[in-house]
């Protein structure tokens, strides 16, 4: 569908080497997704990353990641920005977060991080609305959707 396009050009242009580390990209997109509520994605980038050998034990504890010792500071940058971005409307983004994040990121990298979120909160939004269902997909299934095997 052309409608979907954009949406697709976009995480290719994230995927870009310039831009967020794979696995801290699938991190994210894991979180933002699990906020939504969405089955479909959360079930995408678990497999992601597990077929990637992510930690498994990063994985099961990411929703409690503010309390658990295992991220590095870079991830928990990446994870307090994600969450601000998708909970935007309650919350807003103040002078301290944006700071923060640009301290680990620099803006460039930053970009490409607030990039991500963006996609995957927009990606969220059609797969439950749609009611993508969760359980078919298979690791990597969007590196090949996106011609980047």
């Amino acid at each position: 569908m052309a409608l979907l396009r954009p949406l697709l050009d976009l995480d290719r242009e994230i995927r870009a080497p310039d831009g967020v580390d794979g696995e801290l990209r699938e991190l994210v997109c894991l979180r933002v997704s699990q906020i939504n509520g969405c089955a479909y994605c959360v079930d995408m980038h678990t497999k992601d990353l597990l077929a990637d050998g992510f930690p498994g034990e990063k994985i099961t504890m990411l929703t409690t990641w503010r309390e658990a010792p295992i991220y590095n500071e870079t991830e928990r940058a990446a994870l307090a920005w994600a969450e601000r971005l998708t909970e935007v409307a309650e919350r807003g983004v103040d002078d301290e977060a944006f700071e923060a994040a640009s301290r680990v990121f620099g803006h460039a990298k930053l970009a490409y991080l607030t990039a991500t979120v963006t996609g995957i909160n927009t990606w969220n939004r059609i797969a439950i609305a749609f009611g993508f269902e969760p359980g078919h997909y298979r690791a990597h299934d969007i590196k090949r959707w996106l011609g980047l095997d």
